[in-house]
């Protein structure tokens, strides 16, 4: 049995949209035909015009640079130290006499002369030691004007053998005893009286007193060990100042004969500058084993006492010797990691950086001490845009000292409050 499939029929209807769709659909891809060949057409316009290349950014100008020989100098070198100032001499003032203080004489702090009284101890005991001593000394005087007289009258009786000479001889010894005694009642007169005057304790020096440590009415004791500590005095001018170099330092100097009387100064720490001058007028006798160091002193005239024992200092030591130097600003030499540069011009224009090795500042100049030479054009203004080899435009500068006193490096405490002037 043959089985045969029905063929489908086509809808009238269904034929009359699919040619109507067909129609629609035809001016879609012309449209999109037409934008391919636009783009087409506009890619190759670009490469057209772009085939030779972007153009190429306009070159940098050179940099302009103001350059200048080093200047040469004569300067003095100096050593520096830091130290701290102390007395010329310091003393304990204590009492030479037991007793109560009755009195005190001075301020707390002040300046006192060599001489002037400063504590009154009790002097009455020892006035009535002093008159006793006279008493006795009066005693002693006449016991001798009896001897004498005594050996006097026997002596005239020798003659006539009224008188044995052992009886001379005892009246001779008598006279002798009783002179004996006079100088020892005179010895207790002069003790006695020096421990009337001892009762005002003077100041032993001139200088600066510390604060009382002892008030009226306290009673003081004397003695060698244990006598009372009334008060000290610091001597302040001159003042010293004692310091430690180390044994590379005390060679050079040895070397440069920078021997007792060398110049030294010193600023204090709110100073900007070394004001205050010194002379050098101890070195010790030999170095610490320990530190290998060497303490040495200076000397300073103080006359308005303004340096004070304890303050701490900055010195610095001349010995003397000037040296020709190359100085160029301190503001042109450059750090390049662990080294000094400084960018020099050749003559063609062409920047280099130089390595150099630097001595001390002066006045806003910087000593080369090697690296450079007196006819290098070394970049002292717009260094920032110097770039080592490449050209340059130069003009020409000029290197000078700058003489202003330097006040940034003076630091003064900071006040903690503040109050609305009244």
């Amino acid at each position: 049995m043959t089985v045969h499939t029905p063929i489908e029929k086509l809808d009238p209807a269904d034929a009359k949209v699919r040619r109507e769709l067909k129609t629609l659909l035809r001016p879609a891809r012309g449209r999109r035909a037409a934008w391919i060949a636009a783009l087409f057409v506009l890619v190759i316009g670009a490469w057209w015009l772009l085939r030779d290349g972007a153009p190429q950014a306009a070159a940098a100008p050179a940099p302009v640079l103001t350059v200048a020989a080093p200047i040469t100098r004569d300067v003095t070198l100096w050593d520096e130290y830091i130290g701290r100032f102390e007395a010329s001499k310091a003393v304990e003032v204590r009492p030479r006499v037991s007793g109560a203080i009755t009195a005190i004489h001075f301020t707390d702090g002040q300046i006192v002369r060599q001489g002037q009284p400063l504590f009154t101890i009790d002097p009455r005991p020892y006035r009535a030691a002093l008159s006793e001593a006279r008493a006795s000394a009066a005693s002693a005087r006449s016991d001798l004007a009896l001897a004498r007289l005594e050996l006097e009258r026997a002596g005239r009786l020798v003659d006539v053998e009224a008188v044995s000479q052992s009886e001379i001889d005892r009246l001779r010894a008598r006279v002798n005893a009783a002179n004996a005694a006079l100088a020892g009642a005179d010895a207790r007169i002069a003790a006695r009286a020096l421990d009337v005057e001892f009762t005002v304790v003077r100041a032993p020096l001139s200088g600066r007193i510390s604060d009382r440590q002892i008030d009226a009415g306290n009673l003081v004791s004397a003695g060698d060990a244990g006598a009372t500590l009334l008060t000290t005095i610091n001597a302040l001018d001159p003042i010293y100042f004692t310091f430690q170099g180390s044994e590379a330092l005390f060679l050079k100097a040895k070397r440069e004969a920078a021997e007792k009387g060398a110049t030294v100064e010193v600023r204090l720490q709110d100073e900007s500058d070394y004001r205050w001058k010194g002379q050098l007028d101890f070195t010790d006798n030999g170095l610490d084993p320990r530190s290998g160091t060497i303490r040495a002193r200076a000397s300073f005239t103080n006359p308005e006492m303004f340096l004070t024992p304890g303050m701490f200092g900055n010195m610095r030591l001349s010995t003397g010797q000037t040296t020709r130097a190359l100085l160029i600003p301190a503001a042109a030499v450059q750090t390049d990691q662990a080294r000094k540069i400084v960018y020099v011009v050749a003559k063609d224009g062409t920047v280099a950086a130089k390595p150099v090795e630097l001595g001390p500042e002066v006045d806003g100049l910087r000593v080369i001490r090697s690296g450079l030479a007196p006819t290098d054009q070394v970049v002292i203004t717009g260094y920032q845009f110097a770039r080592p080899g490449t050209k340059a435009v130069t003009r020409a500068g000029k290197i000078a000292a700058t003489t202003q006193k330097q006040t940034s490096a003076a630091v003064e405490p900071v006040s903690a409050q503040a109050t609305f002037t009244r």
